[in-house]
């Protein structure tokens, strides 16, 4: 089945990069880096993995997804768009004044969004709460959360590791998205957090590391995680900022810069291989 799968992902998530370079570039501002960083990760969940329904956005039964980096936004926009929850042609209209398509998600205004977020170290917290609520309501859904590395410089992060921890959150799973830059600089120079794996584990975590760009360790790691009990699960996923793109690629100036013109029709050059 994977062999087949795979390439079906990689086609959702190359789909997804051009939608990210054409909505950053439509709207003349965004986070391109970040949200093609994500891509792998959200194809794979929105196009395979995740229990959802967009006909029915608030299916009770439904796996919840918490986008902790909201910059990131354009990769949840488009996942969401593709997936059905609404006509991908909005994708046009991102941060234009009256879109639903605001520069970070907002509950409320767009069908599949599950949480507010942009300020920076809450979806863990958000994410906890609602796998702790799943379980007192008897629920199995699973939640996942996809956080940034250099988000993991805000303290709420590991409160909220604690907490998970502590009432073994084990349909927890927190996807962080180490692509190494935050802002202006690169993570180890702003404050470094490395090691990872080791702090994560300290805190009671269950620990997957993998190259967040290859398909086939992403499902095993949420296959992985689905088979942990007793404790919430970390996947580690080792990352390139501007995955896609080579002159976005580990370019810090990318992180919350639009394409000019021809950068755009360079870039859509390049994804349409």
């Amino acid at each position: 089945m994977e062999n087949g799968l795979l390439p079906q992902l990689q086609n959702r998530a190359q789909i997804l990069r051009r939608d990210i370079i054409a909505m950053i570039g439509a709207a003349g501002s965004g986070h391109p880096g970040g949200s093609l960083s994500a891509a792998d990760l959200i194809a794979t969940l929105y196009f395979h993995l995740l229990r959802h329904r967009p006909s029915e956005p608030d299916w009770p039964d439904r796996d919840r997804f918490i986008l902790s980096k909201g910059h990131g936004a354009p990769a949840l926009y488009a996942a969401l768009a593709r997936t059905g929850y609404f006509p991908v042609k909005e994708l046009e209209t991102l941060r234009k004044f009256g879109s639903p398509l605001q520069g970070h998600p907002e509950k409320g205004k767009l069908p599949g969004v599950e949480a507010s977020t942009g300020s920076l170290g809450q979806g863990i917290s958000i994410g906890a709460g609602m796998a702790l609520a799943g379980r007192l309501d008897g629920k199995d859904y699973r939640v996942y959360v996809l956080m940034g590395d250099g988000e993991a410089n805000e303290g709420q992060v590991w409160e909220a590791a604690m907490f998970a921890a502590h009432y073994r959150l084990d349909h927890l799973t927190v996807i962080l998205d180490a692509n190494r830059q935050q802002l202006d600089g690169w993570t180890e120079e702003i404050l470094d957090i490395e090691p990872l794996s080791e702090k994560w584990r300290a805190f009671g975590w269950h620990v997957v590391d993998i190259d967040g760009h290859d398909l086939s360790q992403i499902l095993r790691a949420v296959d992985e995680a689905k088979g942990t009990a007793g404790k919430p699960t970390l996947i580690l996923a080792r990352t390139t900022k501007g995955k896609g793109v080579s002159f976005m690629e580990n370019n810090l100036e990318f992180h919350g810069m639009a394409p000019t013109r021809e950068q755009l029709a360079a870039a859509l050059k390049e994804l349409a291989g």
